[in-house]
């Protein structure tokens, strides 16, 4: 049988050994987060969001647009 751990300096209580292996066990089986994914930009709500007002030639027109 392969050693996995070994007690190199002290004397480690079963105790403390099976704490050890669980939170080694915990840490190794936790999945890793799914990268976030971008929103497509016909779904991004910033989309509907008015722009600045430019001055000139038929600007008032362009006031009643998004």
């Amino acid at each position: 049988m392969r050693e996995h751990l070994r007690v190199v300096r002290g004397d480690a209580t079963p105790e403390e050994l099976a704490a050890l292996v669980a939170v080694l066990a915990a840490r190794q089986a936790a999945p890793a987060p799914e990268p976030r994914r971008q929103r497509e930009s016909w779904r991004n709500p910033a989309r509907g969001m008015r722009t600045r007002l430019a001055p000139g030639k038929s600007a008032w027109r362009m006031s009643a647009l998004p």
